[in-house]
């Protein structure tokens, strides 16, 4: 020991000797671990230290680390090595010692009630888990005998000390118990005996607390003890004598936040709802904190109000249906509902003056549920009680919605703003929820406040007040079909009346035309009333994103009825990209806005419109072209490319994604002639080509390239055909001089969109054949380097062996090619990277079942085919990611369908070393396993079912909560 002086933590964190956890070594590493500022000396000092608490030796230096004499930093360290050593290793401890340990414990407890409180709670803690384990055979009256040890006279401890420290042990005897790691047929026994012996607890924690003389640390103290207890599902009723107490004490300042936790956990416990009786009885109780809580309010008191509103937000969101049923006590339901009603619109601003009102919300949808659940005769007496609450929620929310006047907004910080814009989301899906109550009347409703508000000439109106009925309306626009609204037309002639003095205003107002963008498409005579508004918006940088959005929902729904207004809405697109007012994103939406719209127009018209759009780009990109690459060019190039992409991406002149709503409602024939965006792109492709040859080496410029052709083309589908032959030596050539990923992936799009065309086949396969060679090769450097390359070809195999069946089996018959990727593949399944180990595995399930057929491929699992399984083994048995499991499931079926009597000697061979694939399995489970696996050769399901039930168990996790997981 001499020698580790200087380190002892970090001497015992290599492989430690038993004699390395002394008391003296234990004490050492404890101040290395709190003192030394080294960083790695504290975490070689904590690992020894986790490695001494597990430690037989555990059960002899802990008794001394909680000697008198030790500071409690050392003391605690002992307490809780007893602690992991009684809850984790039980089963070590001789039965005819439980008793001496528990009295040890007593005793420490006893020391330590008047000592250290954090030791004393992990004794608490110690002695609890002791409990727990020895419950109900070995200790049955553990509780009981607890409660009468501590009130015993004889006990050198002061009384009030001693209450404390059985307080303290009785409280966390059920947090014990939620997080304890007793099998499941334990905790049901365990459970039941608690629920028995909480009649020694209760009496004494109701004589606490309304005993006078009782001093406050004692009171706030047995609160906390009964909210424990209540966790574990006490009846109701039980409990109803401590309830009121606990309402009693909520009008002392010191008691209240731990009354308000014991009450509300009291009420909200999932079996409550049972004891009906109990819970009317609570209402009155609620009902009478009104006057307190409307002085707290007034007072400004936030902690109060928020208290006394989770109470009543407790009560009735919990147990509405159970109150609801009581019809004779609707009355004292409709006070308690008024009394949420006065939490949700409590005065100030969220989050700033106030933090209450979010927390009444879900009572809001929960009271709709219930009443909506009932019968219809039932439905309909709560409906009439309950509609005009609802309105007046509306009201309340719409209120609550409203921004602060701007010079006090001006004063909040980001985050307050960012928290009270997540409020009104919360508000907006409240109204929309409300829908469901109030029907059209609501819609009704809100027209009628806004027509009054903006026609009134007796008192100017707020902004405030104009935005917030807006909202409303928005809300409830945005996710419900209003189309056969009657007032939607009054509302879009109410719009244009809007003075728009604000960003905020402003910005609602477009929203709201936005949500009301597909009943403009159904009623086009209205457009003309609001596009001006869209359009002019468009120029304010402050508006970008409700500018541009709303826009885009307009040409997309109302494409076919723009053609009239097509030239306005180019002209101001182009003015405000030129002048670069909107941010990148925002221009990519601007794009996507005016694919929509042209596809539309007639052919000739589409070709103007894309001259006048995208000549500027081309000349600005045919200048850049020229130019040595530099970062700044490059950012420019970058957003050229993602501005065509974008326009590409729905600019649709065969309008495919019309196609879902059926050939009648199409309102344009498919027009002849030439694709405008192919017309385009061939006019561009030298000058793209040009651009790559000079930035080939950098992968967002090379990936903006593929993007633009990859949207083309999902888009086009079979129009893109002109483009291919072209397209598929600029891959080539591209791919040649600096394999990346993105050419890869676009050429995995030409092979799902073309492998059906035979005209195409001679293009495609010379590119995917060329594109193997390269990934081959760069392959033979090691795979590893390049993981989104190993990637998107696993997935380009896959999707060539799925729909381009003649070239996969063309490829598959050259043995070093499919040797090649198969070891690859078999690399890429221990990749971090989910979507590569997919792609493996589904390249592997497209080539198994053709190693009867195929020579080479039957040549290449002979040879590599025990590698392959113990690659899947591997995996299961805890290498990869459990969501993974099913992928390698298939590669199991696959071997075992197609070549069973390789995989039947394999798999054997391949378990039976001992710890593979986890140290976890018993020969016999192994051996279980293949033999379910090779029994099992037509059923899909069953295997993936088997691989779960065999991953679980190599994890340790078979039948513990992780399984409910799957």
């Amino acid at each position: 020991m001499e020698r580790r002086e200087e380190q002892p933590g970090a001497a015992g964190a290599g492989a430690a000797s038993a004699l390395d956890f002394t008391v003296e070594n234990v004490e050492k590493a404890l101040h290395q671990l709190y003192y030394d500022p080294n960083i790695e000396n504290k975490n070689l000092a904590q690992k020894w230290l986790m490695q001494a608490q597990v430690s037989p030796q555990a059960w002899h230096f802990s008794w001394q680390l909680l000697q008198p004499d030790k500071v409690p930093e050392i003391q605690y360290f002992g307490a809780s090595a007893l602690h992991i050593k009684i809850s984790r290793y039980w089963s070590d401890i001789p039965t005819d010692q439980y008793e001496s340990l528990k009295a040890q414990l007593f005793t420490q407890i006893t020391h330590f009630a008047s000592g250290s409180k954090i030791v004393l709670t992990r004794l608490c803690v110690a002695l609890a888990s002791l409990a727990l384990s020895m419950m109900p055979d070995a200790w049955p009256c553990a509780v009981a005998d607890m409660v009468r040890l501590f009130q015993a006279e004889d006990s050198p401890v002061d009384g009030q000390g001693r209450c404390l420290a059985l307080l303290e042990l009785l409280t966390v005897l059920p947090e014990e118990f939620q997080t304890s790691r007793l099998p499941q047929y334990r905790k049901g026994l365990v459970r039941a005996s608690l629920a028995v012996e909480c009649g020694a607890v209760f009496p004494l924690l109701e004589q606490l607390l309304q005993q006078p003389s009782s001093p406050s640390c004692v009171r706030q103290k047995v609160l906390k003890c009964f909210s424990s207890w209540v966790q574990l599902e006490v009846p109701l009723k039980d409990c109803e004598a401590l309830i009121q107490a606990a309402f009693a004490a909520l009008q002392d300042s010191e008691l209240f936040d731990s009354s308000v936790e014991a009450i509300v956990n009291a009420i909200s416990q999932p079996d409550a709802q049972r004891y009906v009786n109990t819970l009317l009885k609570l209402i009155p109780l609620v009902l009478g904190l009104q006057e307190q809580l409307r002085q707290a309010v007034q007072n400004g008191d936030m902690e109060t109000s928020h208290g006394i509103c989770r109470i009543a937000v407790a009560l009735g969101e919990n147990h509405s249906r159970a109150l609801l049923d009581q019809v004779e006590h609707w009355q004292s339901f409709l006070a308690l509902v008024n009394m949420i009603m006065f939490c949700t619109g409590i005065p100030g601003h969220y989050p700033v003056n106030e933090t209450t009102s979010s927390l009444t919300l879900t009572f809001w949808y929960t009271l709709q549920d219930d009443i909506l659940s009932f019968e219809a005769e039932k439905q309909a007496v709560y409906q009439q009680v309950y509609r005009p609450v609802y309105f007046q929620l509306v009201d309340v929310l719409l209120h609550k919605a409203q921004f602060p006047s701007d010079e006090e907004y001006g004063f909040w910080s980001s985050d307050e703003k960012e928290q009270f814009r997540i409020y009104r989301v919360d508000i907006s899906d409240t109204l929309m929820y409300v829908y469901e109550m109030l029907g059209a009347e609501l819609l009704s409703n809100l027209y009628d406040k806004l027509g009054r508000l903006l026609t009134s000439s007796e008192e100017p109106y707020s902004w405030q007040h104009t935005e917030a009925l807006l909202y409303g309306f928005q809300s409830i626009a945005e996710t419900i079909d209003v189309n056969y609204s009657d007032v939607v037309p009054g509302l879009i002639g109410l719009i244009p009346r809007i003075s728009i003095s604000n960003v905020q205003l402003a910005d609602t107002v477009m929203f709201t035309i936005g949500a009301l963008s597909e009943w403009l498409a159904d009623h086009p005579v209205m457009i003309n009333s609001v596009l001006p508004l869209v359009l002019h918006a468009l120029g304010n940088p402050e508006l970008s994103v409700s500018s541009v959005s709303t826009l885009k929902k307009i040409c997309r729904e109302c494409k076919y009825d723009l053609p009239p207004y097509a030239a306005n809405i180019v002209a101001v697109s182009q003015d405000v990209l030129m002048k670069q007012i909107h941010k990148t994103s925002q221009c990519m939406w601007l794009m996507q806005a005016l694919g929509f719209l042209l596809s539309a127009l007639q052919v000739e018209e589409i070709l103007k419109n894309l001259h006048s759009l995208i000549s500027p780009y081309i000349q600005q990109l045919e200048k850049l072209a020229e130019e040595i690459p530099n970062p700044s060019n490059k950012l420019a190039i970058v957003h050229i490319l993602g501005l065509l992409s974008n326009l590409f991406t729905t600019l649709d002149v065969s309008h495919h994604e019309d196609e879902h709503e059926g050939p009648e409602l199409r309102k344009l024939p498919v027009p002849q002639g030439p694709n405008p965006v192919v017309v385009v792109l061939q006019q561009v492709f030298q000058l793209i080509q040009k651009v790559l040859s000079k930035w080939l080496n950098d992968a967002q410029v090379v990936e903006a390239v593929c993007a633009i052709f990859e949207k083309s083309v999902k888009t086009l589908l079979d129009d893109f055909a002109p483009m291919v032959p072209q397209l598929c030596e600029m891959l080539g050539r591209m791919y040649s001089t600096i394999p990346q990923a993105s050419a890869l992936d676009l050429t995995r799009q030409l092979v799902h969109i073309f492998a059906h065309e035979p005209a195409h086949f001679p293009p495609i396969e010379a590119l995917f054949l060329l594109v193997t060679s390269v990934t081959l090769t760069l392959f033979q450097q090691g795979p590893r380097d390049h993981p989104d390359i190993v990637d998107s070809f696993m997935q380009l195999l896959a999707q060539v062996g799925i729909q381009f069946k003649p070239i996969f089996s063309f490829l598959l018959t050259n043995f070093f090619s499919v040797q090649s990727i198969s070891l690859t593949a078999v690399l890429a399944l221990k990749f971090p990277e989910a979507p590569t180990v997919k792609a493996s595995c589904g390249f592997f399930t497209e080539l198994l079942p053709r190693c009867g057929e195929v020579e080479p491929v039957g040549k290449v699992v002979q040879e590599d085919g025990r590698m392959l399984l113990i690659a899947v083994l591997e995996a299961i048995g805890g290498q990869a990611s459990r969501s993974l499991m099913d992928c390698f499931a298939d590669i199991l079926f696959a071997l075992n369908k197609h070549c069973f009597s390789l995989l039947s000697m394999w798999i054997k061979e391949a378990l039976q070393p001992p710890g593979f694939p986890s140290a976890r399995l018993s020969p016999e489970q192994k051996d279980t396993f293949s033999q379910q696996i090779l029994r099992e050769r037509v059923n899909k399901r069953r295997v993936k079912e088997m691989v779960k039930e065999f991953t679980l168990l190599c994890r340790g996790l078979h039948g513990t909560d992780y399984t409910a997981d799957y």
